[in-house]
């Protein structure tokens, strides 16, 4: 009974954005609304006792996350402490508290120069997912400010795993940068026979030079179609959280500098992000 009575004083018009009336709830829900009532006046100590223990929890979460985490994800990390509180009461005390997850900025420009005409097939279909590691990858690059210039981050990512398998970061994005965040996936991940690997179909990725590298690695190429950013989803989706989550909050000065903060993002915080828990000490 106290479970819907519970439920009932989350979801009052006057808590809760979307919400119902007290006897519409109490009617569903078949509790009286005298019974609610009185339940409410009891409970009314303990309800913020536990609220005050909740914003403790929530603050730590979101101090945690580096200011990333929206409500979902922090009720997803409450669930995983094993506490009770709804997603609605999770959104709620987040408001109460000012707590406002880092937002996306507007993309600037593509760095995606298409290439020659190339037989290259897709052999993703946007299907981003693998059986076992190794077997399918995805990759991109994206650029970087610092106070020196541009800095460019290529990356490999396994689609069974979800980790940044290999990357590699330079002053440029010529070939060069593209082969060698390949190589570096190809000595972290032991990859299958005929593994393949997934890009757009810029100038770089479509280069005999790069198709050299990938055939000496057993890799079969595989591109998506011009301007679909959705046939390369994967590795688009990791830099948004990048730029969301690190680079758009901080000043680069220099491109050691940039370099060091996005290694230990990579390294130490978006590994296999599904199981990435905030540790509870």
């Amino acid at each position: 009974m106290s479970e819907k009575f519970e439920f009932i004083d989350q979801m009052r018009l006057d808590t809760a954005e979307y919400a119902y009336p007290v006897d519409f709830m109490c009617a569903k829900l078949e509790v009286s609304r005298s019974g609610y009532y009185e339940w409410s006046k009891r409970q009314k100590s303990a309800t913020t006792t536990r609220r005050e223990e909740l914003k403790t929890l929530i603050a730590k979460i979101f101090e945690d996350s580096d200011s990333t985490y929206g409500y979902r994800r922090v009720h997803a990390q409450l669930r995983r402490w094993q506490v009770q509180a709804g997603p609605e009461l999770v959104r709620q005390l987040m408001r109460e508290l000012g707590l406002v997850p880092c937002q996306p900025k507007p993309r600037r420009f593509n760095l995606t120069k298409a290439g020659l005409p190339f037989p290259v097939p897709d052999l993703v279909g946007r299907n981003f997912t693998a059986d076992n590691p190794g077997e399918k990858m995805v990759g991109d690059i994206t650029y970087i400010p610092t106070g020196e210039g541009w800095l460019y981050l290529a990356t490999v990512i396994d689609c069974c795993t979800k980790e940044v398998i290999g990357y590699a970061m330079d002053d440029h994005y010529q070939t060069p940068l593209i082969s060698r965040a390949i190589k570096n996936a190809a000595r972290n991940r032991k990859l299958s026979k005929d593994a393949i690997f997934h890009s757009d179909r810029g100038s770089n990725y479509m280069s005999a030079e790069y198709g050299e590298v990938l055939g000496e690695l057993n890799i079969r190429r595989s591109a998506g179609r011009t301007g679909i950013c959705y046939d390369n989803a994967m590795a688009e989706s990791f830099f948004g959280a990048l730029k969301n989550e690190r680079v758009n909050r901080v000043t680069y000065d220099t491109r050691e500098e940039a370099q060091k903060d996005i290694r230990r993002y990579i390294e130490l915080w978006y590994v296999c992000p599904e199981r990435k828990e905030v540790a509870l000490v």
